[in-house]
């Protein structure tokens, strides 16, 4: 059976009683368990909302170029510009990915006692040349934080999971957003957006770019392009909900090619649970799943620190976002 990415109205879960809601819920999870992928409406977000924060990200990126590497990403601090082709696939192979990012995480005051338990927190870098951009895109994650607790609420009661197991974690969590900017390539130009990859979180929303170019490989080795209506959201599962359930919900690889000859900007939401999760299977592993557990700080910064182009992944790195041939 040829692989689709379904649409679903998520309206039933934001009204308490809805007759569909457990309609719904079935859905998400058919959609979870087969593809990974779907598409969603009804989230309850403006698409002046999303048009605001995409002009927000373009203003960023129109900075001028000294000054986005005076606010580039360092070692210490995995917040702020990254560089054009700075990433390549994990493996060092490959041609380097083509776009130029900004990297924002869960917003934590300079003072957060968090900060002396765990130094992956701390306050974002916003750029000063687009003093409106703080202030929208917080409310627009803030408002995105619900959806991904709704849609998180029905994997966990689809799956026969006390939604409160789910929940708790994503308290102070290691929830990031990645600010994109894709030049046009050429048609004959090798290589990517972004190379095929998985996500290594537990859910991403993102609201897809009108240019397009977001491809989701199916079962069979084929590409298909999620067809998601306007003001919609494309959802995908993580490799993190992969192991918490067993095997059950699929982390999809996927990729983005733009030969449109456009500009596209793209600021996708990746939810991450709190610094001391432990993420394992909460129910028993289908046959042939096997993943160790994730300490989700650990987890969080071997990711950073291995996406240096002079760092390698050693035993210790745990194998989230690997494709396996």
């Amino acid at each position: 059976m040829t692989q689709a990415i379904p649409t679903i109205d998520i309206t039933p879960l934001r009204e308490a009683g809805h007759p569909r809601r457990q309609e719904t819920v079935a859905a998400i999870l058919a959609a979870a368990e087969d593809i990974g992928f779907l598409s969603i409406t009804g989230t309850g977000v403006a698409r002046e909302t999303v048009e605001a924060v995409r002009d927000a990200v373009r203003a960023i990126f129109a900075v001028e170029e000294k000054s986005k590497w005076d606010q580039a990403i360092t070692r210490e601090n995995y917040r702020g510009y990254i560089p054009m082709g700075f990433f390549t696939p994990n493996d060092g192979s490959g041609t380097a990915d083509k776009y130029e990012g900004y990297k924002l995480h869960h917003e934590v005051a300079a003072d957060d006692p968090i900060r002396a338990i765990c130094p992956l927190y701390g306050p974002n870098r916003w750029p000063v040349e687009a003093p409106e951009a703080r202030d929208v895109i917080l409310g627009y994650w803030a408002e995105l934080d619900d959806v991904f607790h709704l849609l998180l609420g029905a994997l966990a009661e689809g799956l026969g999971l006390d939604p409160a197991a789910f929940r708790e974690p994503f308290e102070t969590p290691l929830t990031n957003m990645s600010l994109l900017h894709y030049p046009p390539q050429a048609p004959e130009e090798d290589g990517f957006g972004i190379h095929p990859h998985k996500d290594t979180d537990a859910l991403t929303i993102i609201a897809p770019d009108p240019v397009g170019g977001l491809e989701v490989q199916t079962r069979d080795g084929n590409w298909i392009t999620p067809d998601c209506p306007p003001g919609g959201f494309v959802v995908n599962i993580g490799d993190m909900l992969e192991l918490w359930s067993g095997g059950r919900l699929v982390s999809t690889p996927h990729r983005v090619v733009n030969k449109t000859g456009r500009e596209r900007y793209s600021f996708p939401y990746f939810a991450v649970p709190r610094h001391d999760v432990v993420v394992q299977p909460l129910l028993p592993a289908l046959p042939g799943f096997y993943r160790p557990a994730v300490h989700c700080g650990h987890w969080s910064a071997e990711i950073w620190r291995t996406n240096w182009p002079d760092e390698n992944a050693g035993e210790e790195t745990p194998e989230l976002g690997t494709i396996h041939s």
